[in-house]
């Protein structure tokens, strides 16, 4: 179910509704319902209800009814222009039931469209709201498009998953601040530059550089003052085991006799091929990047 308001904040002073839907008496008037997907028989039905649990039976949202299908429905607003205006786009979601896979959102669109052939395809501003697909996706898309490229924050904000009534809220300041809110509790906030990928990087490797021929990247080299122990390498990495014995079921006429040849057992005193400890290289320059 949702509700859907759409304002501009003029220094948190005073506020222009640019767009605010309650879905009272007469909403099927305000808005269209698209054709997306009914060619394919995937096209779901919108259901006008106060939904199984509500405190007010004359409080109304519009529902999905159908599992796995598809749902676009739109509204015409005037043109705005929040140039130097903090935009607010707020609305209100309840999951009646538990997701398996789907999607809570809603878009800002772009332009004239048709609304009839409203579908995903369609081009748009802002698109706003929780998307749950399985264990792995459970989070709150906020995409924003900029000259024609659809860019999703870099960052993680979990979206709410239980079946009860939720109001999503994104605020986009004229500094280029940003916050996203779930029931009036900041869940994410920063800044469009670091936050989406709008702008193209200040400094990027140069294609032409190459690495120096004398260039150093061993953090560490062999001591050259250390020396390897007398009689290192004649320490054997095995040793007869000194508690063998005959064994019992030995024959020495079938067997011969018996010569003490004990099993081998690692040598505690091994320690392997010497190599001098490392220092740090006086050579050693930054990674070469």
């Amino acid at each position: 179910m949702f509700s859907l308001y759409f304002l501009s904040h003029y220094f948190f002073a005073s506020a222009e509704v640019f767009f605010e839907e309650r879905f009272e008496d007469g909403w099927e008037s305000r808005w269209v319902k698209s054709d997306w997907k009914k060619d394919e028989n995937r096209a779901g039905e919108w259901n006008y209800t106060a939904g199984k649990w509500n405190g007010d039976a004359n409080d109304k949202g519009i529902q999905t009814s159908e599992d796995y299908r598809f749902y676009a429905i739109s509204a015409e607003f005037p043109p705005v222009n929040n140039k130097d205006k903090t935009l607010v786009f707020q609305f209100s979601v309840r999951h009646e039931q538990k997701l398996d896979c789907g999607g809570g959102y809603m878009k800002l669109l772009s332009g004239d469209i048709d609304q009839k052939k409203f579908g995903g395809e369609t081009p748009y501003s802002i698109m706003f709201g929780s998307d749950i697909c399985g264990y792995s996706t459970k989070k709150v898309h906020a995409i924003l498009a900029y000259n024609g490229t659809n860019h999703l924050i870099k960052k993680e904000v979990p979206c709410e998953t239980d079946q009860l009534t939720h109001v999503y809220t994104f605020i986009l300041r004229p500094d280029a601040a940003y916050s996203i809110l779930i029931d009036n509790v900041e869940k994410q906030t920063g800044s469009l530059y670091s936050d989406w990928d709008f702008l193209p990087q200040k400094k990027i490797k140069d294609p032409e550089a190459k690495m120096p021929e004398d260039w150093d990247d061993k953090e560490y080299i062999p001591d050259p003052e250390d020396k390897k122990p007398e009689g290192y390498d004649g320490i054997p990495k095995e040793i007869p085991d000194p508690d063998a014995k005959k064994p019992e079921d030995w024959d020495d006429e079938e067997d011969g006799e018996w010569t003490w040849k004990p099993k081998k057992i690692k040598n505690p005193n091994h320690k392997g091929k010497w190599k001098a400890p490392m220092i740090d290289n006086p050579g050693e320059v930054w990674d070469y990047v």
